[in-house]
Order: C-alpha cells, then sequence, then structure tokens
C-alpha cells in the first residue's frame, strides 16, 4: 500500500515551515490527515507539534558541543546518523495508511539539496517499493524577495533546480512571501520570474541606471564584457567577470527549461489550497482514495 508524502525545502529564511503549518491547518479545515516529520534538526519553534521530530533522535546543538563541529558540518553528521538510524522514520510511518499526507520539514542548509548525496539516499529509502513506498513530491521554496535583486532571484533558482535533479522525484519550485513584492513587482514583470528569462538581466532597472550613468547601452557593455580579460583588474572591479556569471547561470537555465514556479502567500487560504492541488497531481493522491462514508457528524452539518 503507497504511502503519500511531500519533501519542504529551500535555503534558511525562505518559509518553510511556516508553509508546513498553514498546509497542516488548511488539512485539518478540510478533514485530511496529516503526519508532520521535523527532519531539521536545530528547529526550535514550531506552529504544529511535530509527529516526529528528529531532535528525539539527535539534535544539532548535542552534535556541535560533543563532536565540535560547525553548524553545517553538524547537520551532516545529523542525517549521517539518521541514515545509519532509518528504524527511526519506519516505525513511525510504516502503520500510516494512504490517507495521511507525510510533510517532511528540511532544513535550509544549500549543500544537502546540491552536491551532498545524503538527500538523494535518503528519498530513495523513502519511495522505495516494498519498504515505505511513499509516494514523494519535493516542494522547492524560493522567497519572492529574491526576484528584487535579479542575480540573487538566478542564484536561487539554479539551486532550485540542482535539487531537481539531485532528486529524481515529482518537483514544483513555489516562490513563497508574495504578499512582500505585490508593490514592487509589477504583474508584467512577475510572469517573467514564473518561468525564468535571462533577458531579466539585460532589464534589470539597476543595470539599465548604470549603463546610463556611463553612457553604454547593453549591447556595447556586452560586446566590452566578452573581450575584456578577467584576468585584468580594471574589467573585474567594473564587474565584468559578475556579469558574464550571471549570464551563463541565466543562460544554462533558459536552455534546460526545467524550473518554473507557483506563487504562494502561506497567509492566503486560496493559495495554500491551490498548492496542495498541485501536490496532489503530483503526487496521485486523490487517484488513490478509497470512497468513504460519511461520520454521522459531518451528514448533520451537510443538512
Amino acid at each position: 500500500m503507497s504511502k503519500f508524502g511531500v519533501m519542504v525545502m529551500g535555503p534558511a529564511g525562505a518559509g518553510k515551515s511556516t508553509f508546513c503549518a498553514s498546509l497542516i491547518t488548511h488539512l485539518n479545515l478540510n478533514r485530511r490527515s496529516s503526519f508532520y516529520v521535523n527532519l531539521d534538526p536545530a528547529a526550535e519553534t514550531f506552529e504544529h507539534a511535530p509527529d516526529l521530530d528528529i531532535k528525539d533522535l539527535i539534535s544539532l546543538e548535542d552534535v556541535m558541543e560533543e563532536m565540535g563541529l560547525g553548524p553545517n558540518g553538524g547537520l551532516i553528521y545529523c542525517f549521517e546518523f539518521l541514515m545509519e538510524n532509518l528504524d527511526f522514520l519506519t516505525d513511525a510511518l510504516d502503520p500510516l495508511t494512504e490517507e495521511y499526507l507525510i510533510i517532511f520539514d528540511m532544513p535550509g542548509q544549500i549543500e544537502l539539496y546540491t552536491h551532498v548525496p545524503i538527500l538523494p539516499a535518503l528519498v530513495q529509502f523513502l519511495t522505495r517499493s516494498g519498504s515505505l513506498d511513499i509516494r514523494m513530491c519535493a516542494a522547492y521554496l524560493l522567497e519572492a524577495t529574491f526576484v528584487v535583486d535579479r542575480a540573487k532571484y538566478f542564484s536561487g533558482t539554479l539551486s532550485a533546480m540542482s535539487a531537481m535533479i539531485m532528486l529524481e522525484v515529482p518537483h514544483i519550485n513555489i516562490l513563497s512571501k508574495m504578499d512582500l513584492v505585490k508593490d514592487q513587482v509589477r504583474k508584467k514583470d512577475m510572469k517573467r520570474f514564473i518561468n525564468p528569462d535571462s533577458g531579466l538581466l539585460d532589464d534589470d532597472p539597476t543595470e539599465v541606471a548604470r549603463r546610463a550613468a556611463e553612457g553604454k547601452n547593453a549591447v556595447q557593455e556586452q560586446e566590452e564584457d566578452e573581450s575584456a580579460n578577467l584576468q585584468d583588474k580594471d574589467a573585474l572591479m567594473r564587474g565584468t567577470s559578475f556579469r558574464k556569471l550571471n549570464k551563463a547561470v541565466a543562460n544554462l537555465i533558459e536552455s534546460f527549461s526545467m524550473v518554473s514556479y507557483l506563487k504562494l502567500d502561506a497567509q492566503d487560504e486560496e493559495s495554500v489550497g491551490a498548492i496542495l492541488s498541485y501536490i496532489d497531481d503530483c503526487i496521485q493522491f486523490h487517484e488513490a482514495q478509497e470512497p468513504r462514508e460519511l461520520k454521522d457528524e459531518e451528514v448533520d452539518e451537510m443538512e
């Protein structure tokens, strides 16, 4: 019997725990069952108490104190320890039925999603047939305020694409905290952020203003950047190498054409419900559900 889960990921401060809390609240209001798994060994406060908490197995604070490791090294150690004690997950998740949506709240350290092989190994264990057999969807959150700094936006998008390639599970990307940028970005421009457009770098208002001050246009600057010697200190100080790197990253993202975003305002019930519908489609949740009889109190409410 398959189970269903969503792994909520993204950089620190992207609103992962807030989204998990809003998702659980929405599920409760719609009489759906959820099982909340906290896999962040440094997390301390929760709106909804986790049903399973990695800190009951190992905590980052203890690892840093006893092993003398820093935050990033300690986090990697915690996940390595988890991989050696997978019964901690199996014992709690195995009894769950297909009515539950298992919500995994992940840490914000980017290296877990980009080049460290621990998380792909964990996902393979959770989704493997004959074991827990969880139909998993990855939800990668990127803070919407990244769109104000376009180079930062493409950097975040590259990390999202890296996670997609690493994990190899159905994947949705989400621009969170949309309420913070409502008055900062025009709707016309936002569409170009939803489906990343490398031309955003050329149209960056900051860059346009800088070029105007220097008496250049985009074509002239591009020609100078392409011919510049990146070992030249003057070219480096003009930001030539930074612009070339950003352009290369943006073109790479556009050529793969893998990443597009959904918009999320975690305080908006309709917005959370819309994201949940995408998650359900990814994991084919409704297709596996059996018709159920309404309880007496539910019938009374309908009447």
